[in-house]
């Protein structure tokens, strides 16, 4: 019996369980690039250009190692724009009667592939995903019964269960389970942040740039200075590099933000523990190592494993737990459509300038420019959910929908309602001056409010508290907020509110 083993462009790993027990001469490896899949967003240029590249990599290491592989390559004139009519073309071709393929990270193309056994008159298997540590079932069973879900208690549970940084007796090494506290300071310029790593692109990656140029003119972003990995051995060569150069410092500086730097101590390993590239539990592995090697500090090492054992699993659980309905989640009610300059970076505010420019020229910007920057205008503001968040999934190199809905919907909108927070990552300017020197750079002075050339942030901070008095005024860790608005003398208290809606009214221009 002849299988088609489909593996899509986040999957790209031979531990795929789609490849579990194949038969290397009779069934076919399919590895599609399709229209569909590449522009029902505007994906950035980066993204389709690590993902193309990769599959490609990917491809002819398989074919090498001795899979059949049927990789179809992306042409606009090709009439299987989807992955269906790639699939029933190769069912035609090979005579397979089973499609074998690895569950795939988002509701859209989950439901697609259900129905593919109906569509296509053949048996569809749609095997686990183990690259991750908790299973569907596991977080649904953590998760039932409570009525909120906080991230570091889920945390907890999988450093006991994988054993990260946790001693012989079972409690969490260095006495604490979370060294957030100490991850807090400003970058000033000491020490040096590391130049990224780079991989100069070969003749496949060059390839596949000039496609994306001639094809996706129009998306987001640039091609320009390419240098992501684009195989298991970049990728690995990139994540010792991080722990080598980055790692020491990575946690005293994760929260920083910096006007001339775009990437700071910060690893840029999600992309490819995303698509396959890196094994998420090795990448935690090699980190704890570097700690009992003491090679990096343990503050450093546990905020990089949270980020992945802690975050990263926590969000695919709830992705999986509440889609489709998560996605339609709007409990503030907003109706701002997002500003253009979202996409252009043409704002005079220092801290988004300085955030969309990177990710237009990177393809990537980290967690405190994506939560307080870019993600806490959007939240002052009030712009609607679904558009803030397809602006994430298209503009990053590590975007997928079951990572980024949650994050931006839940954590940067609070739009399920402190279902994933319990509090909203709302901030005024003062914040984003102690985290980086954006401010000193500034058109608008962060030391004032209601004055024309006042931080935008400034007003439009309390104007979201004072609109949102119901939503919060009862959130025990909002209370010290409501407290500080109403000691504010009402003529204050007024002129904020004015600018603020003068702010909103004149967003573009901002």
């Amino acid at each position: 019996m002849a299988n088609l083993i489909l593996i899509l462009g986040d999957q790209l790993t031979t531990d795929i369980s789609a490849l579990d027990n194949a038969d290397r001469k009779h069934d076919t490896v399919v590895m599609a690039e399709v229209h569909d899949e590449a522009s029902y967003t505007n994906h950035h240029k980066k993204k389709l250009v690590l993902l193309f590249s990769a599959m490609r990599h990917f491809a002819r290491a398989l074919q090498a190692d001795g899979w059949q592989v049927h990789y179809h390559r992306y042409d606009p004139d090709n009439d299987a724009r989807n992955l269906e009519a790639v699939v029933a073309g190769q069912l035609a071709r090979t005579g397979a009667d089973r499609v074998i393929t690895t569950e795939c990270g988002e509701w859209r193309l989950h439901e697609q592939i259900s129905q593919w056994h109906e569509r296509l008159g053949v048996a569809v298997e749609i095997r686990p995903d183990r690259r991750f540590i908790a299973s569907k079932q596991e977080f649904a069973d953590w998760a039932e019964g409570r009525k909120q879900l906080r991230m570091e208690f889920f945390y907890r549970e999988m450093r006991k269960k994988t054993g990260l940084l946790m001693t012989a007796e079972g409690g969490p090494e260095g006495g604490h389970w979370n060294f957030d506290a100490d991850n807090r300071r400003k970058w000033t310029g000491k020490p040096s942040a590391p130049a990224p790593f780079r991989v100069e692109p070969d003749t496949v990656t060059r390839e596949v740039i000039d496609l994306v140029d001639e094809h996706f003119g129009d998306h987001f972003g640039t091609t320009a200075d390419f240098h992501f990995a684009v195989t298991h051995e970049e990728a690995e060569q990139a994540l010792q590099y991080f722990i080598d150069f980055a790692l020491p410092c990575f946690g005293d500086f994760q929260d920083a933000m910096s006007d001339d730097e775009d990437w700071l101590f910060h690893s840029i390993l999600s992309p490819y523990i995303n698509c396959g590239l890196l094994d998420p539990l090795a990448v935690c592995e090699a980190a704890a190592q570097a700690w009992y090697a003491g090679r990096a500090p343990i503050n450093a090492v546990e905020g990089f494993i949270r980020q992945i054992l802690g975050w990263r699993e926590f969000v695919r659980g709830i992705y999986w737990l509440h889609m489709p309905d998560y996605a339609s989640e709007n409990r503030l009610g907003n109706t701002r459509a997002l500003p253009w300059f979202y996409w252009t970076g043409d704002t005079k505010m220092r801290c988004m300038h300085k955030a969309i420019d990177a990710t237009r020229r990177n393809a990537y910007a980290h967690h405190i420019q994506r939560l307080m920057v870019t993600g806490n205008f959007a939240l002052l503001a009030g712009v609607k959910p679904e558009e803030i968040c397809d602006w994430y999934l298209a503009v990053y190199a590590d975007a997928y929908d079951w990572v980024e809905l949650p994050n931006v919907l839940g954590m940067v909108m609070h739009a399920d309602g402190g279902y994933l927070g319990s509090k909203p990552y709302a901030a005024s300017g003062k914040y984003i001056n102690r985290m980086s020197d954006h401010c000193k750079h500034c058109h608008y002075n962060v030391n004032k409010s209601t004055d024309e050339d006042a931080c935008p942030f400034n007003a439009l901070y309390w104007h979201f508290i004072d609109r949102h008095r119901e939503d919060f005024a009862s959130n025990p860790r909002m209370g010290m907020m409501y407290r500080n608005w109403e000691r504010q003398k009402p003529a204050q208290r007024s002129a904020l509110l004015q600018r603020a809606e003068r702010l909103l009214g004149n967003i573009e221009k901002l």
